[in-house]
């Protein structure tokens, strides 16, 4: 969640009206009026086609992520009155592919404990918590529980934790009524559980955040909880506030060898600005999160992926993420209407040795492939210092895709505006360089685009990578690898991009290998 909200104002009346109706709403699942869904509804300007985004109003931080029964479940922050965040709800959306969704009603709504913030879900698989039965086994919510009357009053204990639960595959829902499960001694910040179940230990473990570090507790029940640790006091970046943790285990690729992975979503304090969300590679012994990671280092060093967690239950435990594709330093001021924030592509995760080290990667889902009008694959050559252009009506909802050994090349893509995204790679400086400085409408927010994003890709390999770039309307999402670096940026050209330019700054001619320029179809 976000650490800006302490600068909110709420009135107090309507969070009492708020109240009254949530009560009413608790177990029944309630759509308000205005999400009809017509035709238009995805057309308008900037609306992505083929990543998720609300029907309408404001959403941010993907919740609860879970799979369960066939469905991908994603639940979100979401303020259905309006294009800014207010107090906040679960909004809620379901796939059974991870590429189309279904909007569902809203889940969670707040009440006499205050708005429902970030958290996650879990399959209680052995009914623990005793909410449903072992042949019907509950969703159980973990979110946070914020009071914005307690925050005016300058208190330091309006954040605690809650649980609800659903017996029918998150149709309804249902708050434990001994909530809040854990109270609050005194920290402002303290907030998004990641909850999961250990094998190990035998217990649940939640992931909480507590301003500038990582709290871990346990609960064999999901209602009765002990804290067992802290973490992060004095690792990673901490230019923010610590938000939206994930513990989770991986293996090595290509080996036996089992590293657990922690992720902490800081703002402000990202490499580029704003958002971002870092991780560390260590160890997990059913109580304690440890590391000897000395750099710091980010799943995407774009400026608009933040607050990503993963899903819980996944078919194979794969390790899939989704995140927030905006960043809180101009996320309320995007220019879009009726609507405001989408999700990054699903994204699946994987860790691999390079060098001494270990690397988090990050890479989209195979499913996405579905969508594709796949061109033929075609080897194209650019001489030294010569520019090529390829004319192609939707760069604005395609995918770029080749292989390359060079790491000295332009790509810019352009309409008849003078607008251009321009992507770089330099080999002298070992730098990805992400201009959007005049890539469309950009005066909406002070600083959106007055700087080149940079991303350090020392690491990349002397021998054939791949570029895969795939833009949406209002983002881009580059992978270099296979997803060894990721850059992801909002960007609002005011017509389609449809001229891509190669240019050659190297000192040997370009070959891109199987280059391949997709259209892809919209999932509405």
């Amino acid at each position: 969640m976000l650490s800006m909200i302490r600068f909110q104002k709420v009135s107090s009346l309507f969070f009492i009206l708020l109240f009254l109706v949530s009560c009413k709403q608790n177990e029944k699942p309630v759509a308000p009026a205005k999400e009809t869904i017509t035709a238009a509804t995805y057309q308008e300007a900037y609306r992505p086609q083929f990543h998720f985004s609300p029907p309408n109003s404001w959403m941010n931080d993907p919740n609860g992520l879970v799979y369960h029964q066939g469905i991908y479940h994603l639940f979100y922050q979401y303020y259905p009155e309006a294009i800014k965040w207010g107090p906040m709800h679960w909004g809620h959306a379901t796939s059974k592919d991870l590429v189309k969704w279904e909007h569902k009603p809203i889940a969670l709504f707040p009440d006499e404990h205050g708005y429902i913030f970030s958290g996650s879900a879990v399959v209680d698989v052995a009914n623990t918590s005793g909410f449903g039965t072992e042949n019907k086994p509950p969703l159980v919510a973990i979110f946070t529980y914020h009071d914005p009357e307690g925050e005016k009053a300058d208190k330091k204990d309006f954040q605690t934790q809650g649980i609800a639960y659903s017996l029918d595959n998150g149709d309804s829902w249902t708050k434990y009524e001994g909530n809040p499960v854990i109270e609050n001694d005194g920290i402002k910040d303290f907030r998004d559980p990641k909850v999961f179940w250990d094998d190990k230990s035998e217990k649940w473990v939640m992931c909480l955040v507590a301003g500038d570090h990582l709290q871990l507790w346990s609960a064999t029940n999901l209602k009765s909880w002990t804290k067992m640790s802290t973490f992060g006091h004095k690792k990673g970046a901490h230019g923010g506030v610590w938000e939206c943790p994930d513990l989770f285990k991986l293996k090595v690729a290509g080996s036996e060898e089992e590293k657990w992975v922690l992720l902490i979503s800081i703002n402000p304090g990202a490499p580029n600005g704003g958002s971002g969300t870092q991780y560390f590679i260590g160890d997990f012994d059913g109580e304690r999160f440890t590391t000897d990671q000395k750099e710091t280092k980010w799943i995407d060093l774009g400026t608009d992926n933040y607050a990503g967690v993963t899903y819980n239950n996944t078919p194979d435990d794969t390790r899939i993420f989704i995140g927030w594709m905006s960043n809180w330093a101009y996320a309320q001021e995007t220019p879009t209407e009726t609507w405001r924030s989408a999700m990054t592509l699903p994204r699946t995760l994987s860790l691999q040795k390079v060098g001494k080290g270990y690397t988090l990667f990050n890479y989209p889902v195979p499913q996405l492939n579905t969508l594709m009008d796949a061109a033929e694959k075609k080897d194209r050559m650019v001489e030294i210092g010569a520019k090529d252009t390829i004319s192609f009506d939707h760069l604005n909802q395609a995918e770029i895709k080749f292989e390359t050994t060079s790491k000295d090349f332009v790509l810019s893509f352009k309409n008849t505006k003078g607008e251009e995204l321009v992507l770089t790679i330099t080999s002298d400086q070992k730098l990805f360089l992400l201009d959007r400085i005049v890539s469309g409408k950009t005066d909406f927010k002070e600083g959106f685009a007055n700087t080149i994003q940079q991303m350090p890709i020392d690491k990349l390999p002397e021998g054939a990578y791949e570029v895969r770039v795939l833009i949406d309307r209002s983002s881009v999402e580059v992978f270099l690898n296979k997803g060894q670096y990721a850059m992801t940026a909002q960007l609002f050209p005011t017509e389609h991009y449809t001229l891509l330019e190669t240019e050659n700054t190297g000192a040997s001619p370009l070959e891109m290998k199987n280059l391949e320029i997709n259209r892809l179809k919209s999932i509405w």
